[in-house]
């Protein structure tokens, strides 16, 4: 697969990584099998691995606004959820990783139209 930037692509599979291993947790923390969660957090960790380009900010969004939506029960239960704001905030940095750092959106610049010959390297 083509690549731009080797250590934003690094960088990117490491935040998919993380990804996968967050659902995995909430599984575990959660006592409750979701397939559905970890389908999609191995989808986004493709998708960062793909490095299509205007994906990291798809993920980014995605990342940022779930961390949002759940700060304010995270914070105010902070004793029992503290694992869960730690998560979050993990979620925004990774989101301001994915759209701020140069060697990240470098490796996102892969062409939706030159889709068959980046897999074909």
């Amino acid at each position: 697969m083509k690549t731009n930037n080797p250590q934003g692509r690094n960088v990117a599979t490491a935040i998919g990584v993380y990804l996968i291993i967050k659902s995995v947790l909430n599984m575990v923390i959660g006592g409750g099998l979701s397939i559905g969660s970890l389908l999609i957090a191995v989808g986004g960790a493709c998708m960062l691995f793909s490095g299509m380009q205007f994906v990291n900010f798809v993920v980014a969004g995605v990342l940022f606004i779930v961390a949002v939506v759940h700060l304010p029960a995270n914070i105010s239960n902070f004793g029992s959820n503290w694992i869960y704001l730690l998560e979050g905030i993990a979620d925004i940095v990774c989101a301001v990783f994915l759209v701020t750092r140069n060697d990240i959106k470098e490796h996102f610049t892969n062409k939706w139209t030159e889709l068959s010959d980046i897999f074909s390297n």
